[in-house]
């Protein structure tokens, strides 16, 4: 592991130069982090900071300054919240995990001491009517933060009876509470208690995610092709026995096999290439069979969501998440997640039948049946042959450092910016991968920073991912506080030394970095407004346009080289990628529909309690998919959009539609070219949330690129009709 860390940072060196060493600090560059146990002392002073803020507030005439101190407080009590999250999802000592976990906890009930400060409501309120807010953006942060506190229910008459929901003021944190109250002060001390156990739920779901994938034993190991057994686990037992073992006592000869666990990049590469049906039958029940606490944890939080939601005014938690996106009402985008199933299925469904008819040839059985487990490997198999792909040649081209180079080459022809390899500080990484970079302008100097922590290991996060740890705001006419973020990836760890990326790699690191750019590149007044804290809707549209840079001929030229010659990738290759791509696009978009339909039918309107989500979802796969539903599994409980994204993964198809429009558009004539960068950076990324989502599209691309439908905001599909081909 340390080999392998060197060797990344001595390749690193060379796409990169270095900044002068740093003094020493504690994680993440905060000096209080020094230990596990300065957590403890975070919380401690981000609350006597937001007590100190809260008193200077009670004492302001209306005006700016009420905002510029709670977005203090916002950033103060953000940097605890989001330093503990990075934490318990990637530090491998589980002091310092259980120790973010702790403080994660003890901010939250600070946090609710604040959502339900009269004295800082009734500042907003005045602020935002009589402060005289100069600016667009002063003025739409008053409002958000007025909004925010009324979606807690301060504003609900004493003495209700009554079920309500707390947003966190100020922190992109959703908890859903259920109280019954004879009087203001009972309602609210019983809010806090339930906060924290939904808080808990939540976190246990996805702990649930990470710590139980399941796993399935494949004897004899022959049955999993050699070229993958590295990825899994050997296991034995004793060798069953034919009639001569029998007559020989004395035979202890034990049988090797395979343990193949069910996490998501696991699974996919034994589904992908393992040419046993029965062994993928078994890999694909296991993985999508656990964690089966999951289930409980789910019924839980949909019930909570929906008691709050109806006692908010809303017929469904779904129509309460929604109601502040642009699409406004739940019924607008299922309204729009129908239509477009419908469009999507005669497409779906004539590329099933292709791979069902090609299993049908490869298997000489001309009645046999296409099965959810057969999906990646027909798939591979048919892209493979059909366009001549050979994956282990595609990755030769993407060794991990020449693919972190390729993010400098983006950022310094769109932007004319470079990333410098920083050294860090004693204490300030949690693991010897972990690399740190600071974007650099030569007119004006650095804009952010950003750590890369792109290994699987055991007890990590998963999934790939965008963590803030510090959000950007203006401090002064000359000064500005720069964004701090880490990009997170589980890229195998098993190529050793030279680590090499397949091209789905790195069409995920270039959608992460879409986030990340966001973050480093957004100039907002307000912390609360800055990178990736927009209104959902958007949210996904720049890691879903960078995602076609990773596709692009005259892009990936620019740093995938052979690793022995040096050669740029062939354009006869890149093409035969983007045409194996571009073979069942109906398929994956399909698969997309259902997922935000799942996801908005589960806090959606329910007719029955409780509600059977294994039975629910499976009725949904069947409507809106060409695949059968396998009896016994229940996929959606590692689903962990489901807590983040509850109600809103509909967004990462609304993301879809602009961000193909906005490649059509603004970049595709010339991607990498300095006025492309130029309207991308001055046109949308700077802006983060601190513009109308809606006004900031129209001004970007143009009017057409949303529609009104039902009193709320759908993007336009024809960019991405054309892009299926439908």
């Amino acid at each position: 592991m340390l080999l392998r860390a060197a060797a990344i940072r001595r390749a690193a060196v060379a796409a990169y130069s270095t900044a002068a060493a740093r003094p020493e600090t504690g994680l993440y560059g905060f000096d209080v982090l020094r230990t596990a146990k300065g957590f403890r002392r975070f919380v401690d002073e981000a609350i006597q900071r937001s007590d100190e803020l809260v008193a200077h507030i009670a004492q302001l005439p209306p005006s700016a300054e009420i905002v510029r101190a709670m977005d203090e407080i916002s950033n103060t009590v953000c940097s605890v919240i989001d330093s503990a999250e990075l934490c318990r999802n990637t530090h491998p000592d589980r002091e310092f995990v259980e120790e973010g976990d702790k403080a994660s906890m003890r901010i939250y009930e600070h946090l609710q001491y604040l959502n339900t400060h009269t004295t800082l409501y009734n500042a907003i309120l005045k602020a935002e009517s009589e402060g005289g807010l100069l600016t667009d953006e002063t003025r739409k942060a008053a409002n958000n933060l007025r909004v925010d506190f009324e979606k807690g229910g301060i504003h609900l008459p004493k003495g209700c009876h009554a079920q309500v929901y707390f947003k966190l003021l100020l922190v992109n944190f959703h908890f859903y509470l259920e109280t019954q109250c004879s009087s203001t002060a009972d309602k609210l001390e019983r809010v806090n208690q339930l906060n924290l156990a939904i808080a808990q739920l939540g976190r246990k779901f996805n702990e649930n995610i990470m710590m139980k994938p399941g796993f399935v034993d494949i004897y004899p190991a022959s049955r999993i092709p050699r070229n993958i057994q590295h990825n899994f686990k050997a296991v034995s037992r004793s060798r069953p026995m034919g009639i001569e073992e029998q007559s020989n006592p004395m035979n202890t000869t034990r049988q090797k096999g395979l343990r193949i666990l069910a996490d998501s990049g696991t699974l996919s590469s034994a589904l992908r290439w393992v040419s046993d049906e029965e062994v993928r039958r078994q890999v694909f029940i296991a993985g999508n069979s656990e964690p089966r606490e999951n289930i409980a944890v789910l019924d839980e939080l949909i019930d909570a969501r929906d008691e709050f939601a109806k006692t908010m005014g809303c017929k469904s938690y779904a129509e309460f998440a929604i109601r502040p996106n642009m699409a406004a009402s739940a019924d607008v985008v299922m309204a729009f997640l129908n239509d477009l199933s419908d469009i999507v299925r005669h497409k779906a469904d004539e590329e099933f039948i292709t791979i069902r008819d090609f299993k049908r040839r490869k298997c000489n059985q001309k009645s046999a049946d296409l099965e959810p487990w057969d999906e990646d490997y027909y798939i591979g198999m048919m892209k493979s042959s059909a366009h001549s792909v050979d994956p282990s040649v595609v990755a030769s081209y993407f060794p991990l450092s020449q693919c972190i180079k390729g993010l400098n080459v983006l950022v310094e022809s769109l932007f004319g910016a470079t990333f410098n390899q920083i050294p860090m500080g004693d204490g300030e990484s949690w693991h010897p991968d972990v690399i740190k970079l600071s974007l650099h302008h030569p007119d004006q100097g650095d804009l952010g920073f950003m750590y890369l922590d792109l290994y699987s290991r055991k007890g990590k996060y998963p999934g790939c991912a965008h963590f803030a740890i510090r959000g950007g705001r203006r401090l002064s006419d000359s000064e500005y506080q720069l964004p701090i973020i880490a990009l997170v990836c589980n890229f195998s760890s098993s190529r050793g030394l030279t680590a090499r990326l397949n091209h789905w790699d790195v069409e995920t690191l270039f959608h992460e970095f879409g986030h990340a750019l966001h973050s480093l590149l957004s100039r907002t007044d307000y912390q609360h407004f800055s990178g990736t804290r927009v209104a959902l809707d958007v949210a996904e549209t720049p890691s879903n346009l960078f995602e076609f840079y990773a596709w692009d001929y005259r892009v990936l030229r620019t740093f995938a080289l052979d690793e022995t010659t040096g050669d740029p990738i062939p354009e006869k290759l890149v093409k035969a990628l983007n045409a194996s791509r571009n073979m069942f696009p109906a398929t994956e978009l399909q698969r997309q529909i259902f997922y935000s339909i799942m996801d908005l039918t589960l806090f959606g309107e329910h007719t029955s309690k409780p509600l059977d989500t294994i039975s629910a979802v499976a009725d949904l796969k069947r409507k809106h998919t060409s695949w059968n539903y396998v009896e016994g599994t229940h996929w959606h409980t590692r689903f962990s959009h489901l807590i983040n994204y509850g109600a809103g993964y509909y967004s990462y198809l609304y993301a879809r539609c602009f961000a193909t429009t906005i490649w059509h558009e603004v970049c595709q004539d010339n991607p990498l070219s300095r006025s492309t960068g130029s309207a991308l950076r001055d046109k949308f990324l700077r802006y983060g949330g601190a513009k109308d989502p809606s006004a900031l599209l129209k001004d970007f691309v143009g009017d057409s690129v949303i529609r009104n439908s039902g009193g709320g905001i759908i993007p336009d599909i024809s960019s991405l009709r054309k892009e299926v081909g439908l």
